[in-house]
């Protein structure tokens, strides 16, 4: 791929900012618009420093971020970067990086390049790690005040964020999973409730329309329900309660896969529902419960108002945001006794609400261990790419590619054609799908030659999110409930980090707290660049081998017997491995 030879260039993707609007009271803009450059020319020394500058600043696209002019990409407060000072040292440093030089990155600040070698990781990146004592919200919460530190969340921090989809076909699994196991196959005259459009929970609605549902969700903040009403991720709004609900139902009730919003709180909602005794068929949640102060809506207050009390007194935000979650789950646990499959979706709703007082928080079930476990035991998990050209056509050579790789995988095929029929794009062409162990290898060689050839303009990132696994020791969350009780062994996500370096990813990650919050989990990311080199191709086979070979590792090291015979299967060494287990699970 073409390369320039001449001092970088200003990035294209760089815009001066409005000067009123950088004088905004209480709104802090950045010095520029930010978003990832298109093409194949380059302001970088390589495509793999090119790669992590795009996917940074993609990050960071108004149309991929929630408050871009904070730096934060989604999840309350997860950043891409620490500052916008620290951002402006990494662009510079990522242009000036060498080929055989690795940038260190220190809770979003750039703090050293060091020598190594071509195949490297270029990017070394650490986020909100707190040693074990003092990893605990309110430390970190000074800390990050000091400005000594940030929070990475998950992909915000590892810059392989793809917007809303990100999340999206896990959603899309856990209830198709759901629908399998309760409702016959099919969400078809259901209705799932739920609550929260951010950047996580905004995938919510259109995971429940693609399996066929009706979805009733509430917000407290109008301009996200907007945003999902723009980018199709949502189908109506509603502003009244009991006008949203009856809706609802009539859609139910004709069997129309549909999805709703309602201008509330979570709690107001559920408690209209039971006084009106409506259940629902599955009742989850995905509001920012894991952040009390930045992510929560307290019931009682207006968003403006949270954000008001947020400002001008975080204690008495963070008692009252901790006492409506305890409602939360209350209301959550009545609907659950009502007949509702309720289950916690992964953001720590049930261990805020335990801390609050609600001892009966954990009679509601994870949905890793009720619906996304098996998968996990295959190394099944997400395998997400972005074209760098910009260009959707690429993405599309990439979407036929894997549907021709794999044409015996039914659930893969209706994913990649639904996907591309009612996805929108934010910021650079992505996609992702789910592959197992054996599958990722396959797909990375297979883009690879992509690139080789011609077929596509530039070359292909591939990431993953942390939720994955062998990435995460999250107890609340991708590792409740393990089989052998090592819920909360932090080891393999750290194992994770290290095998990616050593295997060559283009950056690695290790980050604490994000999904959950801090103090409540470990985790790991990597992504490598497919670049149509041979370089790129041994290291492609090595880390889309490794990654999650160790998810089959970890959940065979826990005595399940769906990944022991597939650790088998596939040849893997685990010098402990002796006998077959006596259960499985």
């Amino acid at each position: 791929m073409p390369e320039t030879s001449s001092p970088p260039p200003p990035s294209p993707a760089l815009a001066p900012g409005r000067e009123d609007a950088a004088r905004a009271p209480r709104s802090p803009r950045p010095p520029r618009i930010v978003r990832a450059p298109r093409g194949g020319v380059i302001s970088c020394r390589g495509w793999q420093q090119e790669a992590a500058l795009r996917m940074l600043m993609n990050n960071l696209d108004p149309e991929v971020a929630e408050r871009p002019e904070e730096l934060v990409v989604y999840g309350g407060s997860g950043r891409a970067a620490r500052n916008w000072e620290c951002f402006e040292a990494i662009v510079a440093t990522l242009r000036r990086l060498g080929d055989e030089e690795t940038l260190l990155v220190q809770s979003g600040k750039p703090v050293a390049v060091f020598r190594s070698h071509a195949e490297a990781p270029r990017v070394l990146i650490a986020n909100s790690l707190l040693v074990p004592h003092w990893a605990t919200a309110d430390e970190f919460r000074r800390l990050e005040g000091l400005g000594l530190t940030m929070y990475g969340q998950m992909t915000a921090g590892s810059w392989i964020y793809i917007g809303t989809q990100g999340i999206l076909q896990g959603t899309y699994e856990t209830l198709a999973e759901c629908a399998r196991q309760r409702f016959g196959g099919t969400l078809a005259g259901r209705l799932v409730v739920t609550a929260g459009l951010g950047g996580m929970g905004g995938a919510q609605p259109l995971a429940v329309t693609m399996n066929e549902g009706v979805c009733l969700v509430a917000e407290v903040d109008r301009s996200r329900v907007e945003r999902r009403l723009a980018t199709r991720y949502l189908d109506a709004f509603e502003p009244d309660l009991a006008t949203a609900v009856a809706r609802a139902l009539a859609a139910r009730d004709r069997r129309a896969a549909v999805s709703i919003a309602v201008l509330a709180n979570a709690v107001d909602l559920l408690e209209h529902l039971e006084a009106a005794g409506v259940v629902p068929d599955v009742l989850t949640d995905q509001t920012s419960a894991h952040d009390a102060l930045h992510g929560y809506v307290p019931q009682g207050l207006r968003f403006e108002e949270a954000v008001e009390l947020r400002r001008t007194d975080p204690d008495a935000h963070v008692a009252r945001a901790m006492a409506s979650m305890a409602a939360h789950v209350r209301a959550m646990l009545a609907l659950q006794r009502r007949g509702a499959v309720t289950f916690d979706y992964g953001n720590n709703l049930r261990g805020q609400a335990l801390a609050a007082g609600e001892a009966r928080a954990f009679d509601i079930g994870g949905f890793v261990p009720l619906f996304i476990r098996p998968l996990f035991c295959l190394g099944k998990g997400p395998f997400r790419w972005a074209v760098l050209s910009g260009d959707p056509e690429d993405l599309a050579v990439t979407d036929e590619a894997i549907l021709e790789a794999f044409p015996g995988d039914a659930a893969l095929a209706r994913w990649l054609l639904l996907a591309r029929e009612r996805i929108a794009f934010q910021g650079l062409p992505a996609r992702i799908c789910w592959l197992g162990y054996g599958e990722r290898a396959r797909a990375g060689r297979l883009f690879n030659q992509l690139v080789a050839s011609g077929r596509v303009k530039a070359p292909i990132v591939i990431g993953r999110d942390h939720l994955d696994c062998g990435s995460v020791a999250s107890p609340n969350r991708e590792t409740e409930a393990m089989r052998d009780g090592s819920d909360a062994i932090g080891d393999w996500p750290v194992l994770n980090a290290l095998l990616n370096a050593v295997n060559g990813a283009t950056w690695v990650s290790v980050h604490h707290g994000g999904g959950v919050g801090i103090g409540y989990s470990l985790h790991a990311g990597m992504v490598i660049v497919a670049d149509g080199s041979e370089a790129a191709a041994r290291r492609l086979d090595r880390v889309l081998t490794g990654d999650p070979g160790l998810g089959v590792v970890r959940h065979a090291d826990a005595g399940y017997a769906a990944a022991i015979t597939c650790a088998r299967e596939h040849g893997l060494d685990l010098p402990m491995l002796a006998a077959e287990p006596d259960a499985g699970g």
